[in-house]
């Protein structure tokens, strides 16, 4: 779960100008990132060969 904390942090990173759609991309990928720990710490991961299996039609 996204903290105020990283938020603040993610946006004190960014340049001194930005657009509107940049903090919200990086809003976004603090988030994505934030639910892929979750998940791992969840132990809801997938082996290599298990991801390969599930990508081949896409890996050919």
């Amino acid at each position: 779960m996204l903290t105020k904390e990283k938020v603040l942090k993610t946006i004190n990173d960014l340049p001194d100008t930005f657009s509107a759609d940049e903090i919200i991309e990086r809003i976004i990928l603090l988030q994505k990132i934030e639910k892929g720990l979750e998940q791992s710490a969840k132990g809801q991961t997938h082996s290599t060969a298990e991801a390969k299996k599930k990508l081949k039609k896409w890996l050919k």
